[in-house]
């Protein structure tokens, strides 16, 4: 079998304070160096044959952690990045709230907006990340394992792709992936599945409740 990691960065001082990103090309914070290290150790010991990040600072960073223990290079690509949140852009989850209240309500609707007026919507994410995973895929040996460093909505989008979510019932089902933590994708007979969800250092992998940041 083979298998993909879709491993989300570490923290930034953007997520900790709850500041929309987007496109943001950010650092991590000393905490999140801290985990992508950590976590780093745990993925190092999967055998991984290929690595590959978004372009943005964030995922590359954390890519990189995992590039010092295994000698593999970065090879970035930006399909990969953080879906494009327009306007929203360094803005607080507040200030979003408080300026663009039609648009959240259609979001707590389960309807698939433009963020921030002139960003993106899932759907474009989703397509863009699943061209990613195809690609290397095409290039994956049998039983190879591969990992692809990104965000958090954009990973989310690109599981629902893979694995034939509808991306409404795919928000509905599964929580944000937390900062470090990853989704394990498995190829089958029948096709690719889900096998883990926010698994990362200092706990099981989890379906349920976990602490959700702006993207």
């Amino acid at each position: 079998m083979r298998r993909v990691i879709v491993w989300r960065h570490g923290e930034t001082e953007h997520n900790a304070g709850g500041i929309f990103q987007g496109h943001l090309d950010t650092e991590l914070s000393e905490h999140g160096v801290r985990q992508a290290r950590e976590a780093s150790a745990v993925l190092a010991e999967l055998g991984v044959g290929r690595l590959v990040a978004s372009d943005l600072r964030r995922a590359a960073q954390t890519a990189g952690a995992l590039a010092d223990l295994t000698g593999l290079e970065v090879e970035p690509d930006e399909r990969l990045r953080e879906i494009h949140v327009g306007r929203w852009e360094g803005l607080t989850r507040a200030e979003v709230k408080a300026r663009y209240p039609e648009t959240q309500a259609a979001l707590q609707r389960g309807e698939d907006v433009l963020r921030g007026e002139t960003g993106e919507r899932m759907a474009d994410v989703a397509e863009r990340t699943r061209r990613a995973f195809d690609d290397v895929t095409a290039q994956l040996p049998e039983h190879g394992v591969a990992v692809l460093a990104s965000h958090g909505v954009a990973s989310r989008a690109l599981v629902s792709a893979v694995v034939g979510l509808d991306l409404r019932e795919c928000a509905q089902a599964l929580v944000g992936l937390r900062n470090c933590h990853w989704a394990e994708l498995v190829e089958h007979p029948s096709g690719w599945r889900l096998e883990t969800w926010n698994a990362g250092v200092g706990g099981p992998a989890r379906t349920g409740a976990g602490r959700l940041t702006a993207p």
